[in-house]
């Protein structure tokens, strides 16, 4: 059925233009045809409106835990130290000096798509700055240390045992996941700008493939450590509740939130003077390579649409496109979903991976869009 299903797309491919691919402004011969569930408008991505594989700068979300602090200036650098043979502190002229590298990727909240008015916490981005594996090499990390972590300068007193500690905002990731590497940035750039100060500047850090909530802002220290960092955004938030059925009972368990999951949105339709119609949408994974996606429309069978191949990258989003003929009036229920290489596949709403999962974050279960032609 797979072999079949790729066949049909392949065909599909081979008889359409390269031209059709991707959003685009819609040309003269074409109207809009708005959703009846509409995304309410905000500081983020309006999923009807996007034209560029690239999301401009004033179009990708903004998440801050604890305020948006001053730093930046002449007195400012990264402090490197823990358990390494060679600690050091770097001026951001320096780490520019260094080797320069950019990395298209997918930003995404981890809690994008946790309920309708919370869609377009995501962006693609073209992000520069320099390599972190290189760096930590040169510092030489002890046999024992196992954990990176990075500190941000924004910082909140809170209270944990019952007494009150001022905290800087900090995740971390394990040594051997940086090592392996070479696109985890220090990044002083996004779509070839400097970086803007609520985008974290003058530094933060990348990880492409991972949700946002590990991409640190404002980066002033890593640390290196031979036991893991559990702090409030590690251990206590950004976690995931899933229940998973095993025979007669579920079994729960708690994940730190950290890779994207397999996902895909419709996006938008377009209507043609012949009366055709277009639905065209976007889908990304945690960089494993995505297979196909799939549309169903008013609950039929699941359709392969086609794959934009001018503009693809390792870890940003895919566009797709479908051509719908023969349209009946009326309302009509579109949905996606995405398959990856894996065989992971973007779960519905009443699947168990959705239907047993009790916190907002990780919600990438498909989004049903309705219109009216």
């Amino acid at each position: 059925m797979i072999r079949g299903s790729v066949a049909f797309a392949a065909l599909a491919f081979a008889q359409t233009p390269l031209s059709a691919f991707g959003f685009g402004d819609p040309g003269a011969d074409e109207t809009v045809v708005p959703f009846l569930d509409v995304q309410p408008k905000s500081k983020m991505l309006y999923w009807q409106d996007l034209t560029s594989w690239i999301t401009p700068n004033d179009q990708v979300y903004q998440v801050q835990h604890y305020g948006v602090p001053e730093v930046g200036g002449a007195h400012w650098h990264l402090e490197i130290s823990g358990l390494l043979k060679i600690p050091l502190t770097l001026s951001l002229a320096e780490i520019k000096a260094r080797k320069r590298k950019t990395v298209p990727a997918t930003l995404e909240c981890s809690g994008n798509s946790s309920n309708p008015g919370f869609m377009g916490a995501i962006g693609n981005i073209r992000w520069t700055g320099t390599p972190l594996a290189p760096l930590l090499r040169e510092c030489h990390p002890l046999d024992r240390a196992i954990e990176v972590v990075f500190f941000g300068a924004d910082e909140k007193v809170e209270k944990i045992r019952d007494q009150d500690y001022l905290q800087n905002f900090a995740r971390s990731l394990s040594l051997r996941d940086v090592l392996k590497r070479d696109d985890i940035l220090l990044a002083y750039e996004m779509n070839g700008q400097p970086l803007e100060k609520a985008h974290g500047a003058p530094l933060r850090l990348i990880v492409p493939g991972w949700f946002g909530i590990t991409w640190v802002k404002w980066l002033t220290r890593i640390e290196l450590l031979d036991r893991r960092y559990m702090s409030k955004y590690m251990a206590r938030e950004y976690v995931t509740i899933r229940g998973e059925e095993h025979a007669d009972k579920t079994v729960w368990r708690e994940t730190s939130v950290g890779p994207m999951d397999v996902k895909s949105v419709v996006a938008r339709v377009v209507r043609r003077k012949d009366a055709s119609l277009r639905v065209s949408g976007a889908a990304w994974t945690d960089g494993t390579p995505l297979q196909r996606v799939e549309l169903k429309i008013n609950g039929g069978n699941w359709a392969p649409v086609q794959l934009d191949k001018k503009q693809r990258s390792k870890y940003s989003w895919t566009f797709w496109s479908y051509d719908w003929k023969n349209a009946a009036p009326g309302e009509h229920t579109l949905v996606s979903r995405a398959i990856d290489t894996e065989g992971r596949v973007q779960p519905s709403a009443d699947e168990p991976e959705i239907k047993l999962k009790r916190t907002y974050w990780e919600a990438n279960q498909q989004w049903v869009r309705k219109i009216r032609i």
